[in-house]
C-alpha cells in the first residue's frame, strides 16, 4: 500500500464510476476528518477521493519559508497541496475550503493545472484579506478586546502570507482559458462574504466561473444544513468535469 506525507489517504468509492479523484483540500485548522460529509458525498457520486492534514510546523529556528522563498502559512501549504498533487496518479479535481483555497490556487499555478480538470471552492478564497482574518478574531470571540483585535489581525495576515492575496491574480493568469471553477458562497457567511469571493474572481474573465450562492448559509454549513440546493449543484459541476468510467 502507498504511503502519502501529511497523512494523506485514499477514501474509495464503493462503486467508482468516474476516472478523476476528488482531491480535497480543508479549511484553516481543519483535517480531513472534519471532510468526512463531503467525502462521503463525493463516494456516493461515484468518485474516489483523498484527503489529507495540512500541517504547520514553524519556529523561530524554522521560519515558514516555502520551497519556493515564499514567507508565510499559506505558502507552505501551497508546497504540500503540490507535492502530493505530483504523487497522486491520473486525473483530479480540487475541491478546497476557505481561505486554503488560496494555496490550492497557487500549487495549482505552480503545475499549470496538469492533470487537474475543475476547481469547487467552497466559502472562499477572501480577495480582501486582513477584512476575512479580523472577521475571525471578532465572529469567533477569538480575541474579546477591539484594540487587541486591530493589532493581531496584519500580524496573523502577514504570518499567514505578505501579499495578502494579491498574488491569487497573477496565480490565476496562469489558468488556462476557460478553466471551470466553481464558487460556493453563503449569503450570510460572518467570516468570508460574497463580495470578497467575487473580488477573487471577477478580473479574470477569460476563466470559466460560476457561483452556487446559498442565501441563507453560513461559513462552510451549506453541505449539512442546505442539502437539498448545494448537492444537486455540486454533484451537476462535478460529473460535467468528468470522464465516466464505462466511456472509456
Amino acid at each position: 500500500m502507498t504511503s502519502y506525507p501529511f497523512e494523506g489517504k485514499f477514501f474509495p468509492a464503493l462503486r467508482k464510476k468516474f476516472r478523476e479523484v476528488v482531491f480535497f483540500v480543508h479549511f484553516y485548522e481543519g483535517n480531513r476528518k472534519a471532510l468526512l460529509r463531503h467525502i462521503r458525498f463525493v463516494n456516493s457520486l461515484g468518485f474516489d477521493a483523498f484527503a489529507f492534514n495540512l500541517e504547520t510546523d514553524f519556529s523561530v529556528l524554522k521560519p515558514p519559508i516555502s520551497a519556493y522563498g515564499k514567507w508565510g502559512i499559506k505558502h507552505i501549504y501551497s508546497d504540500q497541496i503540490e507535492t502530493l498533487l505530483n504523487q497522486i496518479p491520473g486525473d483530479k479535481i480540487v475541491f478546497s475550503f476557505s481561505n486554503p483555497s488560496a494555496s490550492a490556487i497557487e500549487a495549482m499555478a505552480r503545475r499549470h493545472c496538469a492533470d487537474v480538470k475543475a476547481l469547487v471552492c467552497d466559502s472562499g478564497p477572501s480577495a480582501k484579506f486582513i477584512r476575512s482574518v479580523y472577521n475571525l478574531f471578532s465572529e469567533e470571540n477569538r480575541i474579546s478586546n477591539r484594540a487587541l483585535r486591530l493589532a493581531a489581525t496584519p500580524l496573523f495576515a502577514l504570518l499567514w502570507s505578505p501579499s495578502l492575496h494579491e498574488d491569487l491574480h497573477r496565480d490565476l493568469e496562469l489558468f488556462p482559458k476557460d478553466f471551470p471553477i466553481l464558487s460556493i458562497r453563503g449569503w450570510k457567511d460572518p467570516l468570508i462574504s460574497p463580495d470578497q469571493i467575487d473580488a477573487a474572481f471577477e478580473p479574470h474573465p477569460d476563466l470559466d466561473w460560476r457561483k452556487l450562492s446559498l442565501p441563507q448559509a453560513l461559513h462552510l454549513n451549506g453541505l449539512r444544513d442546505f442539502a437539498s440546493e448545494y448537492k444537486p449543484a455540486v454533484a451537476a459541476f462535478l460529473m460535467s468535469h468528468a470522464t465516466e468510467i464505462s466511456a472509456q
